[in-house]
């Protein structure tokens, strides 16, 4: 089964959708988390949640579109509002779906910001999976995802549309925001043991070292998936890398 639904909370309403056979017999919720300029409608999330679906019974995955992204309504791009959304999905799934555990799969943008809420306000989560997560976030939306031209102005203080599926507007604060954010200065060795990194080799988004060095300063488990590339077109690899989750979170 596959449903849509809204989270209304304050001033906030986030897109959500909910992969699952039973709803009302949830036992753990895997919350999938998007990169830039990405949606909740993911096909790799879509691909990896049918996968997990074949096997294991009582298990929902949940996806949802951050601040900006796909038909959420947001214009400006707060790295606060993405926590915030993050937190009020998170509680959904607590007081809602009733999940026992929570498990977090996250790809990029979307791995730098659970990162970030990890840091922030703590772990909620029974295990955590990154795909390729751009824990240098700064450096890949400057220097991988926008052009020269599209950073020099905004710098000069203009907003910018950036992006791939869907354009984002950025701003200088954002970037700014992403500078005193860097993940990377985190101490993230007591969750090390729950948390599991999958990085392609030849990844042009964000930099194979940078991820292999944030995972061993922090003495997490770290896999290199050998010639994939940031999106993993290569369907075997992706089906690589999500059997290893799915092994790293105990399920079939």
């Amino acid at each position: 089964m596959e449903k849509y639904f809204k989270i209304n909370s304050d001033k906030y309403n986030v897109s959500c959708k909910i992969y699952c056979d039973d709803i009302k017999s949830i036992h753990t919720t895997i919350l999938f988390g998007h990169g830039f300029g990405g949606h909740k409608d993911n096909k790799a999330a879509e691909r990896f949640a049918k996968r997990v679906l074949e096997k294991n019974k009582n298990i929902a995955v949940v996806t949802f579109n951050w601040p900006c992204h796909g038909d959420d309504v947001r214009q400006k791009l707060l790295l606060d509002d993405c926590m915030t959304y993050l937190d009020i999905v998170i509680s959904y799934i607590r007081n809602s779906l009733n999940a026992e555990k929570i498990y977090a799969y996250a790809t990029s943008f979307g791995g730098y910001l659970f990162l970030k809420y990890i840091a922030d306000i703590g772990s909620p989560f029974d295990k955590m999976a990154f795909r390729c997560p751009a824990v240098d976030m700064y450096s890949v939306i400057t220097k991988a995802i926008m052009k020269d031209e599209e950073l020099d102005r905004i710098l000069q203080g203009k907003t910018v549309l950036v992006g791939f599926d869907r354009k984002i507007k950025v701003t200088r604060s954002f970037l700014e925001d992403l500078t005193a954010s860097d993940v990377q200065g985190n101490d993230y060795m007591d969750h090390a043991d729950d948390i599991l990194i999958l990085q392609g080799t030849a990844d042009e988004i964000v930099q194979f070292s940078s991820v292999k060095s944030f995972a061993e300063n922090n003495v997490i488990n770290f896999i290199p998936v050998e010639g994939a590339d940031h999106r993993f077109i290569d369907l075997n690899k992706l089906n690589y890398v999500n059997s290893e989750v799915i092994k790293f979170f105990g399920l079939k």
